[in-house]
């Protein structure tokens, strides 16, 4: 674990595979993380009505509501805190509407959890 890593920062991670946001859930928990989890993007709207993390790793493909619209939430009511997208698509109208929207990474599922991690610290640092 890197020393300067924000042991206190937040990150809500809204994600509809169970196996995938158990698995971030723990490794951002083993670096040092405090972790909120969303099973949809329902689930994750509610938990940003009452709750204001420091970032937010949010799949594209949700039920309820999709990763966009939770970007958007964000984006209009939090605009300071970073959002990670991930996503299956790699398709590049995909990537460009997430940051036309104000998405600040985008990462194409499978992917590393080292490089991920690397892109979590990155953001929280600005």
């Amino acid at each position: 674990m890197l020393t300067n890593t924000p042991t206190t920062a937040t990150i809500l991670i809204a994600e509809d595979e169970p196996l995938v946001r158990k698995m971030l859930s723990y490794r951002l928990q083993k670096e040092g993380f405090n972790v909120l989890q969303a099973a949809d993007g329902k689930e994750a709207l509610e938990c940003l009505k009452n709750n204001v993390p420091d970032m937010v790793i949010t799949d594209l493909m949700m039920p309820y509501h999709n990763g966009l619209e939770v970007l958007e939430y964000v984006k209009r009511s939090m605009s300071d805190i970073p959002v990670i997208i991930l996503s299956a698509s790699g398709q590049e109208p995909s990537v460009l509407k997430a940051f036309s929207l104000g998405a600040d990474d985008y990462t194409v599922k499978p992917f590393s959890p080292n490089e991920l991690m690397t892109r979590v610290r990155r953001h929280l640092k600005k």
